[in-house]
Formats: structure tokens, C-alpha cells, sequence
């Protein structure tokens, strides 16, 4: 029995807050729903106080109470994970009351509603980037603030965010095979990030590429991309000394020695093959053209011939007088 009458009291206890709940959406009562409106927020109940708020922005307007609507509309958004709107909301309230007491807090709240809504590392970070602009933004209207303290470590983590998405980038390239592509995006994370913590492995994969570089390269560009791989290795070997980089660093180092020597071999073979095919073709030209050279001797000489007898008929013609005029005799 006892059960059964707490069972009607919860039943009652709903039906009034549901009844409430629609009655205030349904009036044009302002205070009636500001006041279900604030107990709705007092009890966390987001969704409910956030349709009460929307319908109070028309009503409150240039009164004393549109800017605890404001603030608390934007609150509810937050708690409701709706980060987005909730930070453009914090910041048009520290931006149109700049004189109230909770401008900082409101300024220090969009700026946390946009690190919430950063997205992971491995989807577009445009929201990440904003993020950081919006924190740092924060730190220099509000440096002595107590709030800033923590600031600096959320910017940090942002940015290590936007850091291993590039390093991922220039990773995935190196295990697809694309050694050159990787090489030159590790090498802008580095320059981009210079005070990176992946700095270590950034290096190991770029080692990985110029050696992989230097032995699937084509015979022109082997030889300097042996020596950049070298260099590199050399590097790594004096910059992480004793770690397992270093290490490997120095197995590569041997590998890429003995390649090295062997293309030493490979290139005296080939110069001396380019020089025996040189000299080969230099001869065949040369017999080619003495050929040319006493076939157009042969057309020079049997032309001569022609123009010596076409010069003797025609002299021949000249010397030769014409006959001697015939007369008629007239009868």
C-alpha cells in the first residue's frame, strides 16, 4: 500500500512539472516563464529550460532581465553539449556587456565552448585552429585573470593535437611507399612545429624514407640521395645518442656504406659501358659518313662529267660555222 501511494505521488509529481512545463510554453506571461524557465535551469533540465529561454529573447528584450537569459541560455547550450552555440553566445554577452560582472567569465567560457568543440586529430582541425585563436584571445584581454592559468596548458594541447595530425600525415605516406612525399611532410612539421615533442620519432621516419629513397632511386639521383641518407643518419646518431633511434641510425649507416661502395662499382661499370657504346657509335658515324663522304664523291664526280660533256657539245655548236646561203637563179 505504501508503495502504491508513493508510486501516485511521483505520478502527480511528473504530471505537475509536465503540466508546468506546457502551461509556460503556452503562455504570454513573462515572469510566469522566466520563473519555470530558472527552475527548469536550477534542475538541470537543459532541453526544457533552453524552449523557455527561446521564447522569453522577444519578451525580455531591453529589459534587466535579457541579460541573465543570455548568460543562462548559453550555460544551458553548454551543459547540453552544444558547444558551438554556446560559445557564439558567451561571446555576443561579453561582447554587448562588457560592464557586467560576469564579462570575464562569459569571454572565458566561449573560449572553452570552442576547445570542446575541437574535432580529433584525424578529421578537419579548421575548428581546432580556432580554438586556440579564441583561448589565446582570452590571455591577452584578461592576463592576470585567475582563469588564465589553465589557458596556456588547453592551447598546448590543441596545438600537440594539430601537431601529431600532420606527423600522422607524413606517416600514413611512408608506410604507403610514397618516401618522398613523407620526407618533405615530416620536414614541415619540424619547421612548422619547431618545439615539437615528436621530434624523435619525426626524425626516425625521415631517416626510414631517404634510406628507402636512396635504394629503390633511379641510377641519376642515386648517388645524391645516398649522401642526403648519410647525413641524415650521421645526425640522428649525434642528436639522439643512446636511444633506440640512434640505433638504428647506425645499422642504416652500414647499409647505406656498403651501398654506396657497390654503386661505386655499378658506376665505373656503367661509365665504362657508356664509353665502349660511345666509342661504338662514334665509329659506326664516322664509317657512316667516310660512306656519305665518297658516295657524294661518286654523284660529285659523275655530275662533273655530265657538265664537262654538256660543255664540249656546246662548244662544239659554236665552233661549227652555219651553212653557206642557197640562192635561186631566176629564169
Amino acid at each position: 500500500m505504501k508503495k502504491y501511494i508513493l508510486g501516485l505521488f511521483a505520478v502527480a509529481v511528473i504530471a505537475s512539472c509536465v503540466s508546468q512545463q506546457e502551461k509556460a510554453m503556452k503562455s504570454a506571461d513573462k515572469d510566469f516563464i522566466l520563473k519555470a524557465a530558472n527552475e527548469n535551469f536550477a534542475k538541470k533540465k537543459w532541453k526544457n529550460a533552453l524552449a523557455l529561454y527561446d521564447r522569453l529573447a522577444n519578451l525580455v528584450a531591453g529589459t534587466d532581465d535579457f541579460p541573465n537569459v543570455g548568460f543562462n541560455t548559453a550555460y544551458a547550450n553548454y551543459y547540453d553539449k552544444s558547444y558551438k552555440l554556446a560559445g557564439h553566445q558567451f561571446k555576443n554577452f561579453a561582447i554587448n556587456f562588457p560592464k557586467d560582472p560576469r564579462a570575464e567569465e562569459a569571454a572565458y567560457m566561449s573560449a572553452l565552448c570552442y576547445y570542446e568543440g575541437s574535432m580529433d586529430y584525424n578529421l578537419d582541425q579548421s575548428s581546432t585552429e580556432l580554438a586556440i585563436n579564441e583561448l589565446q584571445d582570452f590571455l591577452n584581454n584578461y592576463p592576470n585573470s585567475e582563469r588564465s592559468k589553465n589557458i596556456s596548458q588547453l592551447i598546448d594541447e590543441l596545438s600537440y593535437k594539430l601537431e601529431f595530425k600532420a606527423y600522422e600525415n607524413g606517416r600514413q605516406y611512408f608506410k604507403m611507399g610514397q618516401y618522398k612525399a613523407a620526407n618533405v611532410a615530416l620536414e614541415n612539421v619540424l619547421e612548422d612545429f619547431p618545439s615539437t615533442k615528436l621530434r624523435p620519432k619525426i626524425y626516425d621516419y625521415i631517416m626510414k624514407s631517404r634510406y628507402e629513397l636512396a635504394l629503390k632511386s633511379i641510377y641519376d639521383l642515386k648517388d645524391e640521395r645516398i649522401e642526403s641518407a648519410l647525413t641524415y643518419v650521421k645526425m640522428v646518431e649525434k642528436e639522439l645518442p643512446n636511444t633506440e633511434y640512434s640505433k638504428t641510425a647506425s645499422e642504416l649507416r652500414v647499409k647505406l656504406e656498403k651501398e654506396k661502395q657497390n654503386f661505386v662499382v655499378v658506376k665505373k661499370d656503367t661509365e665504362a659501358r657508356i664509353a665502349a657504346l660511345t666509342a661504338r657509335q662514334k665509329k659506326v658515324a664516322d664509317k657512316l659518313a667516310e660512306q656519305g663522304k665518297k658516295e657524294q664523291q661518286a654523284k660529285d664526280q659523275i655530275s662533273n662529267e655530265k657538265q664537262a660533256k654538256q660543255m664540249q657539245r656546246d662548244s662544239a655548236a659554236l665552233q661549227t660555222p652555219p651553212p653557206a646561203a642557197t640562192f635561186k637563179i631566176q629564169r
